[in-house]
């Protein structure tokens, strides 16, 4: 009786590297194969992007083709690793905790009959009025913190310019999953309201990234070497993203 031979495995770990698409830093891991016939892509939860390549290919085209493809990577990051499912996030309630300029606020629930809805900061509490339980609070909140990203950010964005003298067209909030801000070839600024949930200095971070785009569009080194200039703790500050993006993403229940 012959011995039976299990199959060794193929794939090799050539490392993990990084590439900037679309504004969004993305680490992936390429995967050597020796059966592959093809480099095909896999974004899995818990491994994020991975690169498979056969053995004769050559490594430096990997960015070329990750950048072909990163409408594809991004909106498969964004399902699969970057966004916690909907279906696991509870709905706000009062006395819960939320995010606000990196601390935590105890959200306090009042109801006002025949007022105005409002949310109110007062030291370490947001505290909300409203009518009715048939009004969403997580989706209160969410008006609050779009209201407050206009405020913060538009300041923020205000002074770095007129310091550089710099000019934008505009500033739009949105609710972007996948990014936190972007920069528009008619220098429109644009910003994810969840951003607002971070701590102030990565704030100032993406701010930094996008204003420099005014000047120089392309991720080249240029653009990082000014990106350094205004902001030499930009990599700890994107780190701080990679880690709890996720997270910021999944604190409240999105606008329907």
């Amino acid at each position: 009786m012959g011995v039976v031979r299990q199959p060794c495995s193929t794939l090799v770990v050539l490392g993990v590297k990084e590439i900037v698409l679309d504004g969004r830093v993305v680490s992936y891991t390429i995967k050597r194969s020796d059966r592959a016939k093809h480099t095909r892509l896999e974004v899995r939860e818990g491994t994020g992007l991975t690169v498979v390549v056969p053995r004769s290919y050559r490594l430096g085209k990997i960015d070329e083709l990750l950048k072909g493809k990163a409408r594809w990577i991004l909106r498969n990051l964004a399902r699969h690793v970057w966004e916690k499912p909907l279906s696991t996030a509870r709905e706000l309630r009062s006395g819960d905790t939320v995010p606000y300029l990196g601390r935590e606020l105890r959200v306090v629930e009042c109801q006002a009959f025949g007022c105005a809805l409002s949310a109110n900061l007062a030291q370490n509490e947001l505290v909300v009025s409203r009518e009715s339980d048939r009004e969403r609070l997580d989706l209160l909140l969410e008006r609050w913190y779009r209201a407050q990203a206009v405020e913060v950010i538009k300041q923020r964005v205000d002074r770095l310019v007129t310091r550089l003298g710099l000019s934008y067209r505009r500033i739009i909030i949105r609710g972007q999953r996948t990014r936190w801000g972007s920069c528009s070839p008619k220098g429109n600024l644009s910003f994810n309201w969840r951003l607002i949930m971070a701590p102030e200095p990565v704030i100032d971070y993406v701010i930094v990234h996008e204003v420099t785009h005014l000047k120089e569009l392309s991720h080249s080194k240029r653009f990082w070497k000014l990106v350094a200039e205004e902001c030499p703790g930009w990599r700890e500050h994107r780190k701080w993203l990679d880690e709890h993006g996720a997270e910021l993403n999944a604190r409240l229940v999105p606008q329907q």
